[in-house]
């Protein structure tokens, strides 16, 4: 997760993409959590334009993607992705298009007691 927050802080999309592809190959192969829908899921958007990167979020054993998509990119990668992932298995996906934005944060710096 550190590294993740440095990855983006430092504008490394490629990267950070690459560490969520990576982070799905893990989710499948050692912890055995993914399924056939999420593992198509992430298989169809590794061609498409724009796409950095994506993994399987939530509990598992099925659920949702998330992708890291450039902005520019976004409205054909969420259409070609309902299209070839409704053709592939009957299913229509809701699909979210988001931003990132600031988390909560807290300032510990000064406590009064």
């Amino acid at each position: 997760m550190l590294d993740g927050s440095r990855l983006l802080a430092k504008g490394n999309l490629d990267r950070f993409g690459e560490a969520m592809r990576e982070s799905h190959r893990s989710l499948r192969e050692l912890y055995q959590v993914s399924c056939r829908e999420l593992d198509l899921m992430v298989k169809l958007a590794e061609d498409l334009p724009g796409y950095y990167g994506g993994r399987m979020t939530g509990g598992g054993f099925g659920g949702c993607t998330v992708n890291l998509v450039a902005a520019e990119h976004s409205e054909a990668f969420a259409s070609q992705i309902w299209e070839h992932y409704s053709k592939a298995t009957g299913i229509q996906p809701d699909i979210y298009i988001c931003s990132a934005a600031d988390g909560a944060a807290a300032d510990i710096s000064e406590t009064s007691e």
